[in-house]
């Protein structure tokens, strides 16, 4: 097998792991809180990055004081961002919507990323950007209003605006991962770990401990491995073995859609037009902010 298949098996791998999650947000909200969800799936994640981080073989140890500036306060701040903010957010919208909204109106991260590369990495939006981020807001009202666009009467503006809101987050972390130099693995791990202290300082100022149930509790655990942790691994060394890129790239876009298969036959909603016809407003006016001149 060369390594261009090798890498369209890993990136395939990843998608496909990346497809069931929004299922496994919805069942396990059913059983527990988004707070406990996210600090047992984040506990998950972080022992499992902490074993890909020290099962390797050139491993830069971290100095705390010395390495304050440059790895420990970047982590902390992105640690807040993702996952603390972002899955607070997002389990929030989770718990408003159906899925087959959540999903895809958090799939808007893209967009937000071009919007926020201007004020934070001083890139020039094109018109082309300017068209594809029409195309995409008009998919966020056909969800959001499930196609009543002459009214816009929204079906639940709070959980839209909740999952808007942690694409936002997610952009604003991604472009702050951007400029981030160091290794992948050890700054995931960093960041988890502060992630896990915020949500557990989280629960302990609300005065209770996280929310204990078997559906609760397997659902973290798909959610920590096939969300957080193993997945980015897959699409890591898809990328790595790659001969470009952009030949894997472009494959993240599946996602939603192989999303709503779960969301129909696991999860059991019935799959509205608006959503899949916004679905596809909001994936095309990304792909085409991503043409060239």
């Amino acid at each position: 097998m060369t390594r261009q298949k090798k890498a369209y098996l890993f990136a395939l791998s990843a998608v496909l792991c990346w497809s069931t999650v929004a299922s496994a947000f919805k069942i396990a909200l059913r059983e527990i809180d988004p707070a406990s969800l996210l600090f047992y799936s984040t506990l998950i994640a972080t022992m499992l990055l902490f074993a890909m981080e020290y099962g390797r073989k050139s491993r830069t140890p971290i100095h705390p004081v010395r390495d304050f500036r440059s790895t420990i306060l970047p982590s902390a701040i992105n640690g807040f961002l993702n996952p603390f903010l972002y899955y607070i957010v997002l389990f929030e919208a989770y718990k408003l919507l159906p899925a087959q909204e959540a999903q895809p109106l958090n799939f808007t991260w893209p967009i937000m990323i071009v919007l926020l590369s201007a004020p934070m990495l001083g890139q020039r939006i094109r018109p082309v950007d300017l068209v594809g981020l029409t195309v995409s807001f008009l998919g966020v009202l056909v969800i959001s209003t499930r196609g009543d666009l002459l009214h816009l009467s929204f079906t639940n503006l709070p959980g839209a605006l909740l999952a808007l809101g942690s694409s936002l987050v997610w952009a604003v972390y991604w472009l702050r991962l951007v400029k981030d130099q160091r290794e992948v693995i050890p700054k995931l791990f960093l960041n988890f770990l502060f992630g896990l202290i915020y949500i557990s300082l989280f629960l302990a100022l609300q005065g209770r401990p996280p929310a204990i149930t078997g559906v609760g509790m397997a659902g973290s655990a798909w959610i920590g491995v096939f969300e957080m942790g193993l997945t980015f691994f897959l699409w890591l060394k898809a990328m790595s073995l790659s001969e470009t890129s952009a030949r894997v790239s472009n494959l993240v876009y599946l996602t939603p859609f192989l999303s709503l298969i779960p969301i129909r036959f696991i999860v059991g909603e019935a799959i509205l037009p608006s959503s899949v016809a916004g679905l596809a407003l909001i994936v095309g006016g990304i792909l085409l902010g991503k043409l060239k001149k």
